[in-house]
């Protein structure tokens, strides 16, 4: 179990605002980074490094480590703990808001325990330029589920989509409640995601496109013809000619069509 110097009673208290839930079996934190499998080779950028536990193994195995936290007790315990490690670099801030290129360059790794609350924010932050060389995250098991999952399942939806539209998801493995201090409700997993050699959807048009995506799964049950003509005001023919081009029987609904197919749509749109 590894501890800042001083022992458990100097870490500062799990601030409820930021979602935080420590987690220190050396296990399960050796197996995270091992799905990263960073080199002394790379630069990896750490989301959230709480208390240091998975800083550690980080800071062995990178060549340059930054190591991003938005709690200024923890930032200011980090940057002690590491001040005899060059390669270890502690931003104190909000990961949505930091400067990535110019803290790690083009090329890095990124992997963090993410918070639940604002989990789809970091992913999607994660999946625009500079898109990490590869992302793993400690996520929400439903939210990891919602990830990965193909068209045509409970899970699939909008994040799916708008995730599969840019990286391949992996869920690597799960990790119990018990395993966290304090433990949240629901049980956690670990997610890996490589960047396509050739996004869906052009990445300067992300925005746009996760808005349609989105607009589409507050649809969800509606068949394509009235989801177009709803969402984006199109007439009967319009949309009949869209579909057509598309390949999309206009009676299929967003749960059955594929991220390849809402990437073609959109393309038409």
């Amino acid at each position: 179990m590894a501890r800042a110097p001083g022992g458990r009673g100097r870490h500062p208290p799990a601030l409820k605002k930021f979602g935080q839930h420590f987690l220190s079996d050396e296990k399960i934190l050796t197996a995270i980074v091992d799905a990263l499998a960073p080199t002394p080779a790379d630069t990896v950028v750490e989301i959230g490094p709480g208390r240091g536990s998975l800083t550690d193994i980080l800071a062995e195995r990178s060549g340059r480590l930054i190591a991003v936290e938005i709690d200024r007790a923890l930032a200011k315990n980090l940057r002690e703990k590491y001040s005899g490690r060059p390669n270890v670099e502690i931003v104190e801030g909000d990961f949505l808001e930091a400067d990535l290129r110019g803290a790690a360059g083009k090329d890095f790794l990124l992997i963090g325990n993410v918070p639940y609350n604002i989990t789809t924010p970091i992913v999607f932050r994660a999946l625009e330029p500079p898109i990490p060389r590869r992302s793993v995250f400690l996520v929400q098991r439903e939210v990891a589920e919602r990830m990965a999952a193909r068209e045509d399942t409970e899970s699939y939806g909008a994040l799916s989509v708008n995730v599969a539209a840019v990286a391949h998801v992996e869920q690597v493995f799960t990790v119990p409640a018990s395993a966290f201090r304090p433990p949240p409700k629901v049980e956690s997993a670990v997610v890996r995601l490589t960047p396509r050699a050739r996004p869906l959807v052009a990445v300067e048009s992300l925005p746009a496109f996760r808005a349609f995506v989105q607009a589409a799964f507050g649809l969800r049950r509606k068949q394509m013809q009235r989801v177009l003509r709803t969402a984006r005001g199109l007439s009967p023919e319009q949309v009949a000619v869209l579909l057509e081009r598309a390949g999309i029987d206009s009676a299929a609904r967003p749960e059955v069509l594929s991220p390849e197919k809402f990437a073609v749509l959109f393309g038409l749109l």
